[in-house]
Order: structure tokens, then C-alpha cells, then sequence
């Protein structure tokens, strides 16, 4: 190394030295790690040579007793470690293990808000504290989408702040479909100083991928393995929300009338196509991205034990595939894209634009003006619903069909846990008459004829105990 000057081994694997492209005169100290072809250099913040000696050997015993009890030699900042772990992420999309989607996710988030927590903190400097922190300061150094989760005041500057994290967030949507941003984009803070909180799931979510992110960093030895954070902090949850019977009832009558209302023939093909889409996701249970990635060469017919006709289909995403079955009217739904489609080819997609291309939101403007327009944008909680909602619905209806868990969760492609997890409250709501047994003022429903009978055996044993006990007198 051309900078290093006053070069001196103290012992074989320990070097001490001064640089020379820099105007301070502080000694430094090279060690080699024992077994391994590594070396740390580290500045012993002192100009007098006897100190730095002295400095050097703690050094080196410091090293030699981290190896021995297996503790990480090296500093790692989590901004790199992030970085590293984005890395095995893209290779496992690559491999077709995850979704191409989900490296997309993870490096938003690593170098989004873990960036501003932790970014420069070294990984082994991360404990309990700053773990258990994150939710509070994530509310406190966020805004979210929705004001169901209550709302909080910001100051000028933070206002500020955000509306130039939007601003930066669109240059880069610019930048990422081909368009030249000829000067910076600018965006106006908002004259309303609230901003809604960020939802318990998101931190949830957030906080998912910093602990891979620490894991992966026991997993490099960088950390020992008590910095291991498994548990999560207590957040609220919001249960799913769906259309019921009758809303969903609604949504297809509305949704008959949208269509006539259309003055184009382009918004009829595309409000025909949204439609049909609903109804076949609201009795397939598919996930969006599995719709997206739908083609017609993954539609088959089929016939159930019974000899009825039914549609089966091969679907894709979240990095897994299966085979779900559908009744005969799902067919007809696929038919009527298809009739209308530009793109009808085997491997075609079903779901595309009116050109013939892939659509890309699975029109989701059209699913919300359709919603606002049947007043059903937004569910019990006051969620606004989106197109996984349709999903939900499917397995709404169909547990209170009394479909099996485990059949429920196979279509689904999802796992009994998750089944009962989320849509619990349908089994209690089919079973009140077993829940609220034996309460006050509650009687089961039986027909007239029931209760008649019911009442002569009653009478008839009350007879039969009244002649048993003149008998004994």
C-alpha cells in the first residue's frame, strides 16, 4: 500500500504504521485474523509511538479473545447487511423460490424507513431497545394511507418533509417506466397539518423484514445469536374484511347496470372485462397476482364424481402453484372475455388491456369507481376495500356453506391456520344456536308439529309421575 509510511512488525500478523494521504499524524494498526486470509486496520487515536504499541497488542488481544468466544471481529453498519440479504432475495426471485415482486418490497422498506432508523448503526450495537422502539417511531416519522388509524398533527417542517419524499418518490416512478424528468418534480405540502398514523400492519410487516434482515446477520456471524428477534411487539390487528350475501348480491346488480351506462366502446369492453373478473374472483377465491398471471392454456374442463361439468384451473404466485376447481358458471365468466379478448392465444394472458396487453392493476380505478357507485368502497370497519376483498368473500361464503377447513384451505392455496386465524368469526356466527345454548330468552327454532309432539310427551310423563306417586300413597 503506497499511503502507509513508518511501517514497523511488532509480531508475525501485527503491523503498526502511519498514512500518508492524510494530514493528521495517528498511528495504525493492521492485524491478520488467525486462519483466514482477512486483515483489520484500526486507528489507535494516539501520535505517540510507545502508546500506539501498547494500543496494538490490546488490539490483537482484543481480536484473539472475539475468535475464541465467537464473537463477530468485524463492524457491519445495517444499511450493509440490508443490503446483502437484498441480494439473496434477488437470487431466490431469480430461482423462482419467491416472487419477483417481493425483492421489490423488502429493499422499499431496507432502504426506506429501516434506512432512517438504523441505517448507519452497526449491527451488533442493535438490541432489545432500539427493536422494541421501532413501532413508536415509525408512528411518529410516518404518514399512512388511511385515517381508520387515527390521525396526528405534523409541524411545517415535517410536512415539508413529506411532501419531498413524494416528490422524490414519483422522479423515480418516472425514472423506472423510461421517462426523462427534464426538471425536478415538485410537490406542495398539504394545507391540512394531520396526517394519518401508519397502520399496525404495515409496522408489522416492516418489522418482519428487519428481523431477516438481524437473522441474516447471525446467519454471516456477524451478531451472536442472541441478537435473534423473534417476537413482535403486541399490534392491533384488522380483521378482513368481505362482502356479505347480500352486498355481494348488490355489487352484481349494480354492476349489469354500470355497464349499460357506458357511452364508449372502450369503457364497455373494459367495465364488461371488470365485472366478469369480480364475479370470477368472488367464486374461485384467487389472489390478484394469481389473476394476473392467469393464461387460457391453464383452463381445463372437467367433470366432479357426480358427473356435473366443472372448470379447473392451474394457478400461480406468491412463488407457488396449484390446481383449484370452480363451478361451470366460472366458465361461462372466462368465455365472455374471452369472446371479447385480442388475446386468445394458448399462452396468452386472460386479464389484459384492450389492446391485447397484460394488465398491469388489474383495473383497479374501475373496481373503485364500481364500488363508490353500488356504496361499497368501504367495509364494517371502515377499510377501503380492494380487489384481495373478493378473495375474502369466497371464503366467507364458502365456510358458511359449511365447507371442510382443510378442503377450504387446499383451493385456497393457503394453510388451516390462516383459515381459522382469519375468518374464525364465520363458525361462530353459523353455530350461535350451539354458542347461546342454555342462555335467558333463548329458544331453538322448532316447527309447530315439533313443539306439539314436544308438549303431549311432556304431558304424558307428568301423568306418568303423578299415577306413580298415588300408587305409593
Amino acid at each position: 500500500m503506497a499511503f502507509v509510511t513508518d511501517k514497523s512488525e511488532l509480531k508475525p500478523g501485527l503491523v503498526l504504521f502511519r498514512r500518508g494521504d492524510v494530514d493528521h499524524q495517528m498511528w495504525y494498526c493492521r492485524m491478520k485474523i488467525p486462519k483466514a486470509d482477512r486483515y483489520k486496520t484500526v486507528s489507535l487515536k494516539t501520535t505517540d509511538v510507545d502508546v500506539a504499541r501498547e494500543r496494538a497488542f490490546d488490539q490483537d488481544a482484543d481480536i484473539r479473545f472475539r475468535l475464541k468466544h465467537d464473537v463477530p471481529v468485524f463492524n457491519h453498519p445495517f444499511r450493509d447487511v440490508g443490503k446483502e440479504y437484498l441480494l439473496t432475495q434477488e437470487a431466490r426471485a431469480k430461482r423462482g423460490e419467491i416472487s419477483a415482486a417481493r425483492p421489490k418490497k423488502v429493499r422499499a422498506i431496507i432502504e426506506g424507513a429501516l434506512e432512517r432508523y438504523v441505517g448507519s448503526t452497526q449491527v451488533h450495537l442493535i438490541g432489545d431497545e432500539l427493536w422494541g422502539g421501532y413501532p413508536a417511531w415509525r408512528r411518529e416519522n410516518g404518514a399512512g394511507r388511511n385515517r381508520r388509524n387515527g390521525v396526528r398533527e405534523v409541524s411545517d417542517e415535517m410536512a415539508q418533509a413529506f411532501a419531498n419524499k413524494e416528490a422524490e418518490r414519483r422522479t423515480k416512478t418516472q425514472h423506472s417506466l423510461g421517462i426523462r424528468v427534464l426538471k425536478p418534480i415538485e410537490v406542495k405540502p398539504s394545507e391540512e397539518r394531520t396526517v394519518p398514523f401508519i397502520s399496525d400492519a404495515t409496522i408489522r410487516f416492516e418489522m418482519s423484514i428487519f428481523g431477516a434482515v438481524m437473522n441474516y446477520a447471525i446467519k454471516k456471524r456477524y451478531v451472536p445469536a442472541s441478537q435473534r428477534f423473534d417476537d413482535r411487539p403486541k399490534l392491533k390487528s384488522m380483521r378482513r374484511d368481505e362482502f356479505t350475501l347480500e352486498e355481494y348480491r348488490k355489487l352484481h346488480a349494480v354492476g349489469r347496470k354500470w355497464i349499460g351506462e357506458a357511452d364508449k366502446p372502450s369503457s364497455i369492453w373494459y367495465r364488461s372485462v371488470t365485472y366478469n373478473m369480480i364475479l370470477i374472483a368472488c367464486n374461485t377465491g384467487m389472489r390478484p397476482a394469481e389473476m394476473k398471471n392467469l393464461r387460457w392454456r391453464d383452463i381445463m374442463s372437467a367433470k366432479d364424481r357426480e358427473g356435473r361439468d366443472i372448470v379447473v384451473l392451474f394457478v400461480q404466485g406468491k412463488g407457488k402453484s396449484r390446481k383449484l376447481v370452480a363451478p361451470k358458471s366460472v366458465g361461462n365468466y372466462l368465455e365472455r372475455i374471452r369472446v371479447i379478448s385480442k388475446a386468445t392465444e394458448p399462452e396468452d394472458r386472460v386479464f389484459t388491456n384492450i389492446t391485447g396487453k397484460p394488465a398491469k392493476t388489474l383495473y383497479i380505478s374501475l373496481i373503485s369507481d364500481l364500488l363508490n357507485k353500488a356504496n361499497l368502497r368501504e367495509g364494517t370497519q371502515g377499510v377501503p376495500r380492494s380487489t384481495y376483498c373478493f378473495r375474502h368473500t369466497y371464503a366467507t361464503l364458502r365456510l358458511q356453506e359449511g365447507v371442510d377447513v382443510y378442503f377450504l384451505a387446499e383451493q385456497m392455496g393457503t394453510s388451516v391456520h390462516m383459515i381459522e386465524q382469519h375468518y374464525g368469526h364465520v363458525n361462530t356466527i353459523k353455530h350461535a344456536d350451539r354458542v347461546l345454548q342454555g342462555m335467558v330468552g333463548w329458544e331453538l327454532p322448532q316447527p309447530d308439529n315439533a313443539k306439539a309432539k314436544a308438549s303431549k310427551a311432556a304431558a304424558a310423563r307428568d301423568q306418568f309421575k303423578r299415577g306413580q306417586r298415588n300408587k305409593l300413597h
